[in-house]
């Protein structure tokens, strides 16, 4: 029980923050999307990312294998969400990279720290670096339809995620001031995102939420069990593995409708499965949980 309302605790902010931005929308006024996506992704996500990254304290050999795991994880559901949307003939730019990433950051950084503590918050920040190196380069590749995946090195997320790698591996450390200043930035990102998702879904079509209950199960239930072969491959130790099992269960990312938007894919989908699946989540993180705590 005590799960179940931490989740809870975490995911009612994204519902009440997206349902600003849904009854905005509703009210008649005004909503640019896209600046406010590009500020969100251009500048306060960037920040988020360097601040979580470059503040993180790990065992370095530890890391190293948590990192090939994860990497390896991400292969296997890369694959096998490519053969659903095949198999369903289900648009890959608006399906496939959405069904891979999930929420790692603003939902699975503090679900880690709260379930495996100090320890559980730097395994799952190697998970969050990964996936938003993975997000931002073959996400951004199949969202964009073609071309290469080091056009993505132009964005400010994969600066941000690399060097706050960086400084997380060398063990170098922000100046007080300038990383207050980034923080105070990156606060900005999760708010930003969240009201975008709220005015997305007010622009949905109902009878897009069929579909995508169906893929946010399928997802939850492929993620997990990847996630859970690969680790024990692996040979994680039972944080480790716990921490790569929710990491990479949590529902599908903000983020994603983002970058949908962003290089012209279809977003009412993408934006039903980020709420569908965050809903999903209340019952589903708690009871993944349950088996490593």
């Amino acid at each position: 029980m005590t799960l179940a309302f931490t989740v809870l605790g975490i995911v009612a902010p994204v519902f009440l923050l997206a349902a600003i931005g849904f009854f905005w929308v509703r009210f008649g006024l005004d909503f640019d999307t896209g600046f406010v996506s590009r500020l969100a992704m251009n500048l306060a996500v960037p920040c988020l990312v360097f601040v979580a990254l470059s503040n993180g304290e790990i065992d370095a050999k530890d890391a190293g294998r948590l990192t090939l795991a994860t990497f390896a994880t991400y292969a296997a559901m890369l694959a096998a969400f490519l053969a659903l949307c095949l198999a369903l003939r289900l648009e890959r730019r608006t399906y496939w990279a959405p069904l891979v990433f999930g929420n790692t950051g603003n939902l699975g950084l503090p679900l880690a720290l709260f379930a495996f503590g100090e320890a559980g918050l730097g395994y799952a920040v190697v998970v969050f670096s990964v996936t938003a190196i993975l997000q931002f380069t073959v996400g951004v590749w199949i969202v964009s339809s073609g071309g290469t995946p080091l056009r993505a090195l132009r964005e400010p997320m994969v600066v941000a995620t690399l060097l706050g790698a960086l400084f997380l591996w060398q063990g170098w450390r922000v100046p007080p001031v300038a990383l207050n200043a980034l923080d105070l930035i990156g606060q900005m990102g999760i708010p930003l995102m969240l009201l975008t998702l709220g005015v997305a879904v007010a622009r949905m079509r109902p009878t897009a939420f069929g579909t995508v209950a169906a893929l946010a199960l399928v997802k939850l239930a492929i993620c997990a069990g990847i996630a859970w072969g690969t680790g024990l491959a692996f040979g994680l130790g039972e944080v480790e593995l716990g921490v790569l099992v929710v990491q990479l269960s949590t529902p599908v990312a903000v983020s994603s409708y983002l970058l949908a938007i962003r290089y012209g894919a279809d977003g009412e989908p993408v934006a039903g499965l980020v709420v569908v699946s965050t809903l999903l989540s209340v019952a589903a993180l708690p009871a993944l949980l349950a088996v490593f705590v």
